[in-house]
């Protein structure tokens, strides 16, 4: 949090972009941003698990190591052969590279288990064996990788006399290995020369939380020490080795993994998943795994096998490289509604498109019962899902790098009941609460319990959440039953044969909006589709006799029903017809159109300008705020200049003279600062005269920024003028800015003169801005004055903007009196607007709709709404 205090402290000076933190990778992980590679049957380059199946030979192989226990045939790297009639013969096998911590006490060949028997060491190896039953014929001399191992001297000396012999130099340092000398019986090697097989105890690996110069560690290993590593079969220690990587013992470089630092890693995460991955379930740590690595190997795809292994997520954390173990969690927070900003879009998918959703779950694990080979686990199928899906969807998930059949069957129903769970929520929230949660973290909303999958924030620290909808059942500990057949499954139908939607129709009427009043609305109607390559449903309607079409979409085609009221006019006909959105997309086509048998309802019309009357006010209530910032940015002229961890110079040229309580001056500074990602340039002119307490002062600042995505250009001038208290000011300032998905130019002059308490004041602003939502444009004049305790502000703007994707324009004044006179003619009275009346004295229109006429002395009432007409004397 350290890290992010600083970036937060720095917001104004250092931002030209938004900060994204999100969880990334795992096959495992679910959400918008997380994508299920696995179910949807992405085949990943590399098979991770915790064998090696094959005999390496030659030089031109990648480095390798193996992070828990394994299986491996290794790589042959000597072969000899002496005696009469060659009766002895030794092979040479690196296993593995890196300090390694032993083999077990079996290994295979012939197709058989074979025990190894301990023997005395003869020379400088780490271990030294012979085979069960096969006395003094095998011996096997394993050396551990550790740095400084020796020769094996026996070696060195048995084939001294060879044309090929093994040198004296030839130690292999920094890889594990083992000598396999036979002394050939007819009896015993009938089936020829074995094929050994072994199973190695891989890398000796770093835990921070056992290391007490780290914050939160406590024990002896530390990280510039191998000797005080030890192994493990924890995946989440097997991740944290492989983002620090294997590095050679000569070079330094980084031979196998992503060498990072400890900087780089967010640890905090990787101390809760390494505890959590030792917590017990029936008598085992919760989580484990092994698997083989290599320098050729996928960081991505590596990362995502260690997190599927502790059912996790990869994380992003403020540039921090972390993991969410697989584990309940409390919610930090709850969202309610006064935490949502309102005028920001909150699309939310209450659930899985059926195409994404299975019911039917099978998978994988290596098991050391087969030999290390893979085996079956328990299929998952759950019949009320099958009905609710209305077919049976099937795939399957291998966990090869687990090898025990606890653990992966439990991994087996996370990832099942983790598909299941299917909403996804994007939130705008406020700066309270998106700086009190981070990604990873679960909350409370609508009534659910959700997970934190991406965090962003713009440059004007705007926060939102993307959410994934989660709970604590995920990771129950019972199994999964099949449950009571509901229905039997239903045979696919060909996706090929459903080019729309069947038996659409359209119906106008009234529902309920936001603010709890009846608006017009059409409601589509469909066949539910058992398609589950479909996807959306596209509408397409218009008011009937027109030619200006308006479009929607529901995402949940197996609802059969979808209201709108985007663009939707009051006692209106309206036609419309639909088509389907599909994944893989085919060919489709539009339902014939279809008209709605009655038109839609009224908006009241009280109803309607109330709707107007909130927008309006909080555009001004906008302006007002502009016209007081304008004000504060005066004051932050002179404020420092500074861009962290950046390289710069800075120019400055002073020109003064005085005398007495008279002062000229004259300053000029030039600045220029860069960094990785950012540069600025700064030009600030200051002119200023004073006699006393008299002041005349000019202000120019100009400045271009440029990051890795954005662009900015600004430029303001202040001219401040004061006699005895009496202030007079003007304030001009231009902006251009860029990113890569939006684009904004504005212009703003201020005016003020403040005069024993008298003040009076304006601002005309003109913007233009264009983003992935649309356009808008404005003109907007705010005026402001004070008398005494007087207040009075007055105002208008006009502008164009987007609305549902839609272009629209608006005229809006802010006056006690709104006046049009037509100016050349004394013959008409003005248009007045007045205390909420419209007064005119001659009106000539062409149709009225109205609710109610009353003539000014209360002696006629035309009740329309009623049909009524009432005469009083």
């Amino acid at each position: 949090m350290a890290i992010f205090s600083l970036i937060t402290a720095g917001f104004t000076a250092l931002f030209g972009s938004a900060i994204i933190g999100n969880l990334v990778g795992g096959a495992l992980a679910f959400g918008a941003q997380i994508g299920l590679s696995k179910l949807t049957n992405k085949q990943k380059k590399q098979k991770f698990t915790a064998v090696q199946g094959e005999v390496q030979m030659g030089g031109d192989v990648p480095v390798d190591a193996l992070l828990g226990t394994g299986k491996t045939r290794g790589q042959r790297v000597y072969y000899a052969k002496w005696g009469k009639g060659n009766k002895y013969n030794a092979d040479v096998f690196v296993l593995a590279n890196g300090w390694n911590d032993g083999l077990e006490t079996y290994t295979y060949f012939y197709g058989e288990k074979k025990n190894l028997v301990a023997r005395p060491a003869i020379g400088g190896e780490a271990a030294h064996f012979g085979v069960d039953g096969f006395g003094d014929l095998i011996s096997i001399r394993f050396y551990d990788g550790r740095p400084g191992q020796p020769v094996d001297q026996k070696l060195v000396n048995d084939t001294a006399g060879l044309g090929k012999i093994w040198k004296a130099t030839s130690r292999l340092s920094g890889l594990a290995y083992v000598v396999v000398e036979r002394k050939f019986d007819s009896s015993k090697f009938d089936k020829g020369r074995p094929e050994f097989e072994w199973v190695l105890r891989g890398l000796r690996e770093y835990d921070p939380t056992k290391d007490s110069t780290v914050a939160g560690g406590n024990g002896p290993q530390r990280i510039d020490d191998p000797s005080t590593w030890t192994h493990t079969l924890n995946p989440a220690i097997h991740r944290l080795n492989y983002q620090l990587g294997l590095r050679g013992l000569r070079s330094g470089r980084t031979l196998i993994g992503e060498g990072k630092s400890l900087g780089q890693l967010d640890l905090s995460s990787y101390f809760v998943a390494i505890n959590y991955c030792r917590t017990l379930r029936k008598g085992k740590p919760i989580y484990q795994c092994s698997l083989w690595i290599n320098s050729e190997t996928d960081h991505t795809e590596a990362l995502s096998a260690f997190d599927d292994a502790m059912a996790g997520y990869g994380l992003n954390r403020r540039g921090l490289s972390g993991v969410v173990v697989g584990a309940p969690q409390i919610p930090v927070l709850e969202i309610t509604e006064k935490d949502i900003p309102a005028d920001r879009p909150k699309p939310r998918q209450p659930r899985k498109s059926a195409f994404d959703l299975f019911n039917h779950l099978s998978g994988q694990f290596t098991s050391p019962e087969a030999m290390w080979n893979p085996e079956s686990l328990k299929p998952i199928v759950v019949n009320a899902d099958v009905a609710a899906d209305k077919r049976a969807r099937q795939t399957s998930i291998d966990f090869l790098q687990v090898s025990d059949a606890d653990i992966a069957q439990y991994l087996l129903n996370v990832r099942y009941r983790q598909n299941r769970k299917g909403g996804t929520a994007t939130v705008p929230v406020s700066r309270r609460v998106g700086l009190k949660a981070m990604e990873g973290e679960w909350i409370s909303y609508l009534g659910k319990v959700w997970m934190i999958s991406e965090w962003r924030c713009d440059e004007d620290l705007r926060f939102t959440f993307v959410l994934t909808e989660v709970g604590p059942d995920i990771y129950d500990d019972g199994d999964i039953e099949p449950g009571p057949i509901v229905i039997a499954p239903v045979a696919p139908i060909n996706p090929s044969q459903l080019f729309t939607v069947s038996n659409f129709n359209v119906f106008a009427g009234m529902i309920q909006g936001g603010n709890g009043f009846d608006v017009p609305a059409l409601e589509f109607v469909w066949d539910p589709p058992d398609d589950p390559t479909i996807t959306d449903v596209l509408f397409v309607y218009r008011v009937d006799g027109t030619t200006e079409d308006f479009t929607d979409q529901c995402a949940e085609p197996e609802l059969g029903r979808y209201r709108t009221t985007k663009n939707i006019l009051s006692e209106k006909v309206y036609v419309a017809r639909a088509t389907i959105k599909t994944n893989p997309d085919r060919l489709r086509n539009y339902t014939p159109w279809r008209t709605t048998p009655t038109i839609t309802g009224s908006l009241n019309v009280q109803i309607g300008l109330g709707q107007v009357r909130e927008d309006v006010k909080n555009r001004f209530e906008e302006l007002q705020g502009e016209f007081d910032n304008v004000w504060t940015r005066v004051e932050e002229l002179t404020a420092a200049f500074s861009l962290e961890g950046a390289v710069g110079e800075i120019k400055r040229q002073e020109l003064k003279a005085s005398v007495g309580d008279a002062l000229a001056q004259i300053i000029e500074e030039r600045r220029v600062r860069a960094s990785d990602d950012e540069a600025i340039a700064q030009l600030y002119t200051g002119l200023t005269a004073t006699v006393g307490s008299n002041l005349a002062r000019l202000i120019v600042e100009e400045t271009a920024r440029a990051t890795a995505d954005s662009a900015m250009a600004s430029s303001i001038t202040s001219l401040d003028a004061e006699v005895d208290g009496n202030l007079a000011r003007l304030i001009s300032e231009e902006q251009a800015r860029a990113t890569a998905d939006s684009a904004l130019s504005s212009s703003i002059t201020g005016v003020s003169a403040d005069l024993n308490g008298r003040f009076a004041g304006g601002l005309v602003k003109f913007e233009a801005a264009a983003d992935q939502s649309g356009v808008n444009a404005r003109f907007s004049v705010m005026l402001r004055a004070t008398l005494a305790d007087a207040f009075k502000g007055s105002g208008f703007y006009i502008e164009i903007y987007t609305e549902s994707g839609t272009l629209k324009s608006r005229f809006a004044v802010k006056a006690d009196q709104f006046v049009v006179w037509n100016g050349g003619s004394n013959a008409f009275l003005p248009i007045v607007i007045e205390n909420g009346e419209l007064k005119s004295n001659i009106a000539n229109i062409g149709l009225v709709r109205a609710g109610r006429m009353l003539s000014p002395n209360n002696k006629v009432d035309f009740n329309l709404n009623a049909g009524t007409l009432e005469f009083y004397s």
